[in-house]
């Protein structure tokens, strides 16, 4: 079971009094027993054990400096006999979706192994073989060989589940086969920082180690989770787990057993966070969408003629509310397929149709806004707190960009100014003004210039730097 350890420096309480109106709602009632339930869902969940090969750590490990020579020496005198690779074993959870024998785990239990058992309830044992896994959302495909039909279960709808639900995690915690704890759902689309794809359902239904890769089910017996992650600082269940929701699982389990990989679509954009103050400047009604920062040459988004600074808003009639939605439903979508997207321009909605590409290597990401190298130009201008140069060959060789690269770089930031508050950093260059080019510091200070007498709030500034594109709004006005 992957943890969690540390969150905002772990957690702290507060207790707060808020008035409320009474509101009149429906809900389902608890069932008195869960037993009928977990005889009907149990048998199709499975413990799986994997095994393998791990080296030996050296004799000379942590072994001072000084003491080095004289260990050697010893050790080529009485070799050490066990130092031979040796086995690893571990455990964790499956479940059966179809009768013929495929089961679904997480990745992180089966990484690395050289032979996998899968075991029932019943006590009954198999070699299982690796149909496909996927690190991107830690699953994994296994089949088993039976001459008989094996009890399975069904992958439900997790995006009908809600907030309050009731659920039922089943697994083998710490080995103990055959274990079952009840629950709810108390949040969904959680983003853990454990990949790309994160839109984990949150349960405060127990789970503990070795329930990786067990199944979450809903009151109707189906699968809406596969249990994965859990915040511990203890090791054990605190009430907080996640599991990858079935959504997710149906299409990469799907594309695993049909091609033994995944193949996910892809746009080709840089994309960054769209923050109150880009929000405004962009002409957005509201603070939501994936801001493109950047176009890919020759990619789908090129083609279909999106650029930087556009923000998409929508995509394949799927609104996106936080940045991190557009690489998951992106990647969930048909590769070659035509799609609609909806982008925001300059303050205009605009839909373009896009055809997916595949995606073959990490292509979407977020600039941190990194300082990088500092300039070595002679200082031309400074307004709203920063200093700019032009961009001269010796910033060029430092920050390894081309000839066609046209703007100004960022010599100095004055720590208490308005800039340096909005993420402007030394060696930052920036290419557009309130999206337009800047070939110089000149040009660049006089387009600033003229957002201040005009009395903006802040401006659009396209800045480059080690880490690509990215744009930042800059305040004008506290």
């Amino acid at each position: 079971m992957l943890q969690i350890r540390n969150i905002a420096a772990l957690f702290s309480i507060c207790l707060i009094s808020i008035s409320m109106s009474t509101v009149a709602v429906s809900a389902r009632e608890m069932p008195g027993s869960f037993a009928d339930l977990a005889e009907r869902l149990m048998p199709a969940v499975v413990n799986v054990s994997t095994t393998q090969t791990v080296d030996q750590p050296s004799r000379m490990d942590n072994v001072p400096p000084a003491f080095e020579d004289f260990f050697e020496d010893f050790m080529k005198k009485f070799p050490r006999e066990n130092n031979k690779p040796r086995k690893s074993s571990s455990l964790g959870s499956g479940f059966v979706i179809d009768p013929d024998g495929v089961i679904i785990t997480n990745n992180h239990v089966i990484e690395g192994a050289d032979e996998i058992v899968v075991t029932f309830p019943d006590g009954k044992k198999f070699d299982a073989k690796l149909v496909g896994r996927d690190a991107k959302t830690d699953l994994a495909v296994l089949k088993i060989e039976s001459k008989k039909k094996l009890p399975f279960v069904k992958l439900g709808t997790s995006s009908k589940s809600r907030v309050g639900d009731w659920v039922i995690a089943i697994g083998n915690p710490f080995g103990l086969g055959g274990s079952l704890s009840v629950g709810v759902i108390s949040a969904i689309n959680r983003d853990i920082n454990s990949g790309p794809y994160d839109s984990f359902i949150q349960t405060d239904a127990a789970i503990n180690r070795g329930n990786s890769g067990g199944p979450l089910f809903n009151m109707d017996g189906e699968v809406i989770g596969v249990n994965s992650a859990i915040i511990s600082p203890t090791g054990g269940s605190v009430g907080i787990g996640f599991s990858i929701p079935s959504d997710i699982v149906e299409t990469v389990a799907g594309q695993l057993q049909k091609f033994g990989e995944t193949r996910r679509g892809w746009l080709g954009v840089r994309i960054q966070v769209v923050t109150d103050e880009l929000a405004e400047t962009l002409g957005l009604d509201e603070t939501h969408g994936a801001l493109i920062s950047e176009v890919s040459p020759g990619g789908p988004a090129l083609k279909a003629g999106i650029k930087a600074g556009d923000v998409i808003v929508k995509f394949n009639g799927k609104k996106i509310d936080e940045m991190r939605d557009l690489p998951r439903i992106v990647a969930e979508t048909e590769i070659d397929r035509k799609v609609p997207v909806e982008v925001v321009r300059r303050g205009k909605r605009r839909t373009v149709q896009v055809v997916t590409g595949r995606l073959k290597e990490a292509m979407v990401s977020e600039d941190d806004g990194s300082p990088g190298n500092a300039p070595k130009n002679p200082a031309v201008s400074s307004v709203a707190g920063i200093s700019l140069e032009d961009l001269g060959e010796v910033a060029r060789k430092e920050l390894g960009l081309s000839d066609d690269v046209k703007g100004a770089i960022v010599s100095k930031v004055d720590a208490e100014s308005l800039a340096y508050e909005s993420g402007i950093r030394r060696g930052n260059v920036i290419t557009e003004v309130a999206q337009s080019p800047v070939a110089s510091a000149k040009e660049a200070k006089r387009a600033i210039e003229k957002a201040v007498k005009s009395g903006d709030k802040s401006v659009l500034l396209l800045l480059k730097s080690a880490q690509g594109l990215r744009f930042v709004a800059l305040k004008l006005k506290d």
